[in-house]
């Protein structure tokens, strides 16, 4: 008698337990027939035979089914588990992260999990070139929002079926030789030269935050990342003091700005950055509403927003930039830096000649819209040219408009104002601007020696 088909039978005789004694000990055996086939188990004691015996013959007298395949009652078959690939736990990854993350940070998930999947891989057998897997993987992959709008072009679409077939399970990265090459990728740029330790470090924070979210879902028992043994790249955290302007250079770099044919309306842009160490991107979304400048004097700047660029593709209102809160804060938790008097003339000389966007922003592109990085970096470029020597143009001195900040805090530090106060105004914690700064507090030494010595004599 059969139920299903031939998958399951009512048929089930189950016979006595037999003793067997070999030479590395005695085992109790336990025989039955389900549909006609004979199916065995043994044992170190009779006392666990006669339990599966007893196990065996309650089942059978209650009705159940027992699987022809595997001789076992069906209520004993385990249902089959479902083999999750990493390329799908990593989509299901940038999905869950994706509705809370800021544009940068959706970005930077994309980057690292583009970086580490190519090393996942269970074949290389007919496996798409490196460029069209980053363009997979970092273009539609691992963005949410383009995946939503549908499936990629035609060659996206079949290097997609190939990857998602030929990615290994999540499972296997509780396996250290499995584990580790995909650490190593994290090392690695695209050209295959080493990464930078602090693009290293962070990819690998995501690369963790990912396993962590796999064991959370159950794919993993643990986050195997925590017990293996791999170093990163030491990280080279340090500003260089090569890139900190002076007072006097600062000043011949904005009346350089000055000069350029965009560059008037820009001029306190670059200098509220060097005045009161402004992220760029917190300069870009600097309102009239966040300042207290008198006529004349000290003045504030109250910073609330940050409006960071990362692209349309990685925003969730399609635009390059995308208000939101300070670096480290939360919502609308406001960060006071002084705006000393000269910042004070130059802000309101802006606002006489200038004004500001509709919405109250200080500064705007070449078509009114936010400023990009782009045009205000064409114009800083120019301005280094003109502004510093031969030498200084092809050194790091101001490189970037971001060395304009370091150059604001390694100017307080210098100054002696208390760390403390300086890691507030900047927006640090007091750790990380002792650890970034660090090589750029000079000039003390003398009068650090000039303190021991006084201690040791009044000691």
């Amino acid at each position: 008698m059969t139920a299903g088909g031939e998958s399951t039978s009512y048929d089930v005789r189950v016979w006595g337990i037999t003793k067997r004694t070999w030479r590395s000990g005695t085992t109790y055996r336990v025989r039955w027939l389900v549909a006609r086939k004979e199916w065995h188990d043994s044992f170190t004691t009779r006392a666990l035979a006669e339990s599966f015996r007893a196990d065996l013959l309650s089942l059978a007298r209650q009705g159940e089914p027992f699987d022809v395949a595997t001789g076992r009652p069906v209520s004993w078959q385990r249902p089959e588990a479902v083999v999750t690939s990493w390329y799908d736990h990593a989509r299901a990854y940038v999905d869950m992260k994706w509705p809370h993350a800021a544009g940068k940070s959706r970005q930077g998930i994309a980057e690292s999990l583009a970086t580490v999947t190519p090393a996942l891989l269970s074949s290389t057998r007919s496996r798409p070139s490196t460029l069209v897997m980053r363009e997979l993987l970092y273009g539609w992959s691992f963005n949410a929002r383009r995946r939503a709008e549908g499936s990629p072009a035609d060659h996206l679409l079949r290097a997609e079926r190939w990857v998602a077939a030929n990615t290994r399970p999540v499972s296997d990265l509780a396996d250290p030789a499995v584990l580790r090459p995909a650490l190593d990728a994290l090392a690695l740029r695209m050209d295959g030269k080493l990464a930078a330790g602090s693009t290293v470090s962070r990819k690998r924070a995501i690369f963790y935050n990912a396993v962590e979210y796999a064991v959370e879902l159950g794919h993993l028992p643990g986050n195997p990342i925590a017990s293996i043994k791999w170093r990163a790249p030491k990280i080279a955290e340090a500003v260089s003091p090569r890139v900190v302007i002076n007072h006097q250079q600062a000043r011949a770099l904005l009346a350089a700005v000055r000069q350029h044919r965009s560059g008037p309306e820009l001029v306190a842009f670059f200098a509220v950055m060097y005045y009161a160490a402004l992220r760029p991107a917190e300069a870009v979304d600097l309102r009239k509403d966040a300042l207290s400048v008198p006529a004349a004097g000290w003045g504030e700047l109250y910073l609330s927003t940050s409006a960071p660029s990362a692209g349309r593709s990685w925003s969730e209102s399609g635009t390059r930039r995308e208000p939101r809160q300070l670096k480290h804060r939360s919502v609308d938790e406001v960060r006071v830096v002084p705006c000393p008097p000269e910042l004070t003339a130059i802000l309101r000389a802006h606002l006489s000649e200038h004004g500001t966007t509709p919405d109250g922003r200080l500064f705007r592109g070449a078509r009114g819209g936010p400023l990009s990085e782009s045009h205000y970096g064409r114009i800083w470029t120019t301005a280094r040219s003109a502004a510093l020597s031969a030498d200084e143009i092809t050194s790091p001195l101001a490189r970037r408009p971001y060395d304009l900040r370091h150059a604001a805090v390694s100017t307080w530090l210098n100054g002696g104002v208390p760390a403390p106060q300086v890691a507030a105004w900047a927006g640090h914690s007091v750790n990380v601007l002792l650890r970034v700064y660090a090589k750029c507090i000079a000039g003390q030494d003398d009068a650090v020696r000039r303190r021991v010595e006084q201690a040791l004599r009044d000691g």
